[in-house]
C-alpha cells in the first residue's frame, strides 16, 4: 500500500514544483525589468514586464490547480503523520496559505490589469509585492521541509503527538537557511534560462530582435550569479549540513560504500553495484572530496559500512543518480554561462549562433536538475518521514487501501497531462505573439 501513497505524491509534488521554480526566479526578474523601466524611461522594459508577467500569472495558476490536491493527500494518503505531526508542520502550511499565497495572488491580479489605475511606481509596487509573497511561501514551505529533515523545537506528548514548544526554533533551525538559498538559486537558474532561451528564440528566428536581446542580457547576468551561487556558497553549506546531521545519506549521496583511510575520492561518475557494495565503472578524483568538506586532504568521511543497514536511505541508486545528475547539470550551467557572459562582455554574443542555439535547447534542464535536487533531498531523508523520529510506513493512513490510491495516482496522471499540454499551448501562443508594445501612461 505504501508504494501507491508514494508514488502518488511523488508524482504529484513533481508535476507542481514544476511551476513554483519559474515563477520564484521570474518575480525578481519581473521587478528588475520595472524598475530599469523607471531608471530610464525606455518602454521596452515595460514591455518586457507585462510580458513575463503574462507567463507568471499562467505557471502561477497551475501551481495552484497541482497545489491543493498535493496539500490534501497530507489527509488522505498520510493521514497519520498528519495527525502526530499537524501542529507543527500545519503552523508553516497555513501559514504559507493565509499570508503569502494571498499576498502574491492579490498583487498578481493589481500588476496584470491595474497598471492605468495605479501609476508607475505603485505598479512597481505591485511586482515587488508579488516577489515578496512568492518567495515567503518558499521559505514557508522550505522551513516545513527542514523540520523534517532536521526537527527542532519540539516535545512528544504521551499520545505520541508533536507539539511546537519554541516557534523561534523553527525559524532559526541550521537545516533551513542554507537548503532556501541553494532553492532559490535553483529557481533562479531555471528562470534565468528560460527567459534567455525565448531571447535566443527570437534572435535565431530574426523575430522580436530587440526584446531577444534584452532578454539574452538579463537571462545570462541572471545567470551567471545564481548558476554560481547554487554551487559556492548555498550548496556548499546544504552539503556540509548533510555531512553534520545525516552522515549516512551523505555517504550514500557519493557513493562510498566503505570508510577510505587517508581521505575521500569525489567520484565523477560510476554506477552503485548493491549486491557487492561497490562502485562500478568509477572516476574518480583521490581525496578532493574530504577537502571540500573538510578543507584537509586526508579527512576521514564514514562509509555505509559503519551504519546499521536499518538506517540506510532506502533507495541509494535513486539518491546517488539525483545528486550527481544535479551536481553535473549545475557544472554546465556554470559553464555556458560564463562562456555566454564572456561573449556578452566582447559584444559578440548576438552574433555567436552556436552559443544561441545552445541556450534555446537548455530550457528543460534546470527543470531536471531542480527536481533531481529535491528528489536527493527526499530520498536521502528515508526510511524516515521525520529524520530520527517517524518511519515512512509509520504515517502512512491506515483505512486507504493500494487499489484507492492506485486509482486516484492513474486519475492525476491523466488530469496533469491534459493540464500540463493546455498550459504548454497558452505559453506557446504568448510568446509567439511576443511582447508587443502597448500604449502608455503619459
Amino acid at each position: 500500500m505504501i508504494l501507491y501513497n508514494r508514488l502518488q505524491f511523488a508524482f504529484t509534488i513533481t508535476f507542481h514544483y514544476l511551476f513554483p521554480q519559474l515563477t520564484m526566479g521570474l518575480s525578481l526578474m519581473i521587478v528588475y525589468f520595472k524598475w530599469k523601466f523607471l531608471r530610464t524611461k525606455i518602454e521596452d522594459y515595460n514591455h518586457a514586464a507585462k510580458f513575463w508577467m503574462k507567463i507568471f500569472a499562467l505557471n502561477f495558476t497551475m501551481g495552484v490547480v497541482t497545489g491543493i490536491p498535493m496539500e490534501f493527500q497530507f489527509g488522505t494518503n498520510w493521514a497519520k503523520f498528519s495527525e502526530l505531526t499537524g501542529g507543527i508542520i500545519g503552523q508553516t502550511l497555513a501559514m504559507e496559505g493565509m499570508f503569502s499565497f494571498f499576498l502574491e495572488s492579490s498583487f498578481l491580479g493589481m500588476f496584470l490589469f491595474g497598471e492605468k489605475l495605479l501609476g508607475h511606481k505603485l505598479h512597481f509596487l505591485s511586482g515587488l509585492m508579488v516577489f515578496i509573497g512568492s518567495w515567503a511561501s518558499g521559505f514557508l514551505i522550505i522551513a516545513t521541509h527542514s523540520w523534517m529533515q532536521y526537527p527542532v523545537g519540539y516535545e512528544i506528548l504521551e499520545n505520541g503527538k508533536f507539539v511546537l514548544n519554541n516557534f523561534t526554533a523553527l525559524f532559526n533551525n541550521p537545516w533551513l537557511w542554507p537548503s532556501y538559498l541553494h532553492n532559490q538559486a535553483g529557481s533562479l537558474i531555471t528562470s534565468s534560462f528560460f527567459v534567455a532561451s525565448i531571447g535566443a528564440f527570437y534572435l535565431l528566428s530574426n523575430k522580436h530582435n530587440k526584446f531577444g536581446k534584452m532578454f539574452v542580457k538579463t537571462g545570462v547576468i541572471f545567470g551567471v550569479i545564481s548558476s554560481i551561487i547554487v554551487a559556492f556558497p548555498t550548496g556548499d553549506m546544504a552539503a556540509k549540513n548533510v555531512v553534520k546531521y545525516q552522515p549516512v545519506t551523505f555517504a550514500a549521496m557519493e557513493g562510498i560504500f566503505k570508510t577510505e583511510k587517508g581521505g575521500s575520492e569525489i567520484v565523477l561518475i560510476g554506477q552503485p553495484d548493491m549486491q557487492n557494495k561497490k562502485l562500478d565503472n568509477k572516476i574518480a578524483v583521490p581525496n578532493v572530496l574530504s577537502f571540500l568538506t573538510y578543507q584537509r586532504w586526508d579527512a576521514e568521511i564514514k562509509g555505509l559500512n559503519e551504519f546499521d543497514e536499518s538506517i540506510h536511505p532506502t533507495n541509494v541508486p535513486g539518491l546517488y543518480y539525483g545528486y550527481h545528475i544535479m551536481a553535473g547539470l549545475g557544472t554546465i550551467f556554470i559553464a555556458i554561462m560564463v562562456a555566454a557572459t564572456f561573449l556578452l562582455w566582447k559584444n559578440k554574443l548576438f552574433q555567436t549562433k552556436w552559443l544561441l542555439w545552445i541556450i534555446m535547447f537548455m530550457i528543460p534542464f534546470p527543470y531536471i536538475a531542480n527536481t533531481a535536487g529535491w528528489y536527493t533531498a527526499e530520498l536521502g531523508r528515508q526510511p524516515w518521514l521525520v529524520y530520527n523520529l517517524m518511519r515512512m510506513v509509520d504515517g502512512v493512513s491506515p483505512t486507504v487501501s493500494s487499489g484507492n490510491a492506485l486509482f486516484t495516482l492513474l486519475g492525476f496522471v491523466g488530469l496533469y497531462i491534459l493540464l500540463g499540454l493546455l498550459f504548454l499551448m497558452l505559453v506557446l501562443k504568448i510568446i509567439r505573439k511576443g511582447p508587443e508594445p502597448q500604449i502608455s501612461l503619459t
